[in-house]
C-alpha cells in the first residue's frame, strides 16, 4: 500500500525504549529536535506527522515548532494538555490510567516503582499485558483486538519497547503530565484529529479540547469507535497527509465531523 500511494513511511522509537537512549527528564516539545535530526540525516527538509495515542501530542509539538518544514499532522486518539483550561482531564478515562497518571503526578520515583515490576511482567510475558487490558477494554476495541494480525503486532511493539527498560513509559506518563513547551494554539499547518467516541484511554473530549484550540484543526467524531480502531483509519489518511489537499479528509465509517 505504501508503495502504490508513494509514500515513505518513517518511525523511531522515542527515547527510553527499545534501542533508543534515554533523554532524562524530557518534555513533549523536545520530540521536535529529534524529528528534525531524523529528517536532516535522510535529507528531507519538508515532511507530514502523523501520530497515534502518545504519539499525537509528539506529532502536535512538529507541528508547533517546525511550520517551516511540517506540511500538515494528523492526530488519532491523541491526548491534551494536563492543564488544558475547562477540561477535566481524566473525565471518562480508564481506572488504570487514571492511576497511572496520577502517581506520575507525585514524581517519577513514585511512578517507577509502579511501573518497573509491569513492565518486567510484561517483557517476560507480553501476553499479560493484553490480558490486564482486556477487562478494560470496550467492546467496540475488544472486536478490534481479536484479530489475530492486529494483537500479534501489538504483543510485539510492547515486547520491543520494554525490552532494554520501562523508562520510555515512565518518561512518557511524565511528559504527558508536565507542561508539554509548547502551546497547539501555535500550530498554523493543516492538522486533522480522529477520536472513537468509547475511547477509554484518551476521552474523546482531549480531542475536542484541541479541535477547539488549534486554529486549523478539522475533528472527525467516528461512533461505535474506541481507542484501537485508530489502527484501522491511519491507512486513510495517509493520502490525504501527501496530498496537496488541504480539506478535511474523509475516513471510512466516520459518522460525525467536526471542525
Amino acid at each position: 500500500m505504501l508503495y502504490r500511494l508513494g509514500v515513505r513511511l518513517i518511525t523511531y522509537d522515542r527515547p527510553g525504549y527499545g534501542d533508543s537512549d534515554r533523554h532524562p527528564g524530557r518534555k513533549v516539545s523536545d520530540v521536535a529536535s529529534d524529528v528534525a535530526a531524523i529528517a536532516d540525516h535522510l535529507g528531507l527538509e519538508r515532511f507530514a506527522v502523523v501520530g497515534r495515542s502518545g504519539g499525537g501530542p509528539h506529532a502536535l509539538a512538529c507541528a508547533a515548532l517546525m511550520p517551516d518544514r511540517v506540511t500538515k499532522a494528523a492526530v488519532l486518539v491523541g491526548l491534551a494538555p494536563q492543564e488544558a483550561e475547562g477540561l477535566d482531564w481524566f473525565d471518562g478515562m480508564t481506572q488504570g490510567n487514571i492511576a497511572e497518571y496520577m502517581t506520575a503526578m507525585q514524581g517519577r520515583a513514585r511512578l517507577a516503582a509502579r511501573l518497573e515490576p509491569a513492565a518486567l511482567e510484561i517483557r517476560n510475558d507480553p501476553v499479560r499485558l493484553m490480558d490486564d487490558l482486556y477487562d478494560e477494554l470496550t467492546e467496540a476495541d475488544r472486536r478490534v483486538v481479536a484479530d489475530t494480525g492486529i494483537r500479534t503486532m501489538l504483543l510485539k511493539n510492547y515486547a520491543e519497547a520494554l525490552r532494554t527498560s520501562p523508562d520510555g513509559w515512565i518518561d512518557d506518563a511524565m511528559a504527558f503530565c508536565s507542561p508539554w513547551g509548547f502551546d497547539p494554539a501555535d500550530i498554523t499547518v493543516p492538522t486533522v484529529l480522529w477520536h472513537g467516541e468509547d475511547d477509554v484511554f484518551s476521552p474523546v473530549s482531549h480531542s475536542r479540547w484541541l479541535a477547539a484550540r488549534i486554529p486549523t484543526a478539522k475533528m472527525t467524531i467516528q461512533r461505535g469507535a474506541a481507542h484501537f480502531h485508530a489502527l484501522h483509519v491511519l491507512p486513510d489518511l495517509l493520502p490525504w497527509l501527501i496530498s496537496g489537499d488541504r480539506s478535511s479528509p474523509v475516513t471510512r465509517g466516520a459518522a460525525q465531523g467536526q471542525g
